[in-house]
């Protein structure tokens, strides 16, 4: 096991690349990514902003978080991709769009490389359908 002198947190790989930084803003999070990332993340933030423009926006589980009586959807950098936590109702209801990318219950993976215009109105339409459908 790796301990990252950092943060404290134990990994399997020795200087597995993680995020650990103490950040209290999105702005912050944003700046401590690197420039591929952060491109993609400053579209990302505009377009669940302008989708669901009522949510609150906060950091939750040290990710960008929008929220609405509770957690309506997060993002996060990832190494090779950009990480969307919509949840998992919010998976089921666009599978049939979502085929093309790696998910799991409640998260949608969309690699850097790949990422434009289709996979950021892609991105709204879900945020926008995660407001609509919320219960709180």
């Amino acid at each position: 096991m790796w301990k990252c002198e950092k943060c404290g947190r134990e990994f399997r790989n020795t200087n597995q690349d993680h995020y650990c930084e103490n950040v209290e803003t999105i702005d912050q999070y944003i700046e401590g990514q690197s420039e591929e990332a952060q491109i993609v993340l400053h579209a990302i933030r505009k377009a669940i902003r302008a989708a669901i423009p009522d949510a609150t926006e906060k950091l939750s589980w040290k990710m960008p978080t929008y929220w609405q009586g509770h957690n309506l959807i997060h993002f996060a950098a990832q190494k090779n991709h950009l990480g969307i936590y919509p949840g998992a109702d919010a998976v089921a209801h666009f599978a049939p769009r979502l085929s093309k990318y790696k998910t799991s219950k409640g998260a949608i993976q969309f690699p850097y490389k790949s990422f434009g215009a289709e996979q950021l109105e892609l991105v709204s339409q879900i945020a926008a359908w995660c407001g609509e459908n919320s219960i709180t």
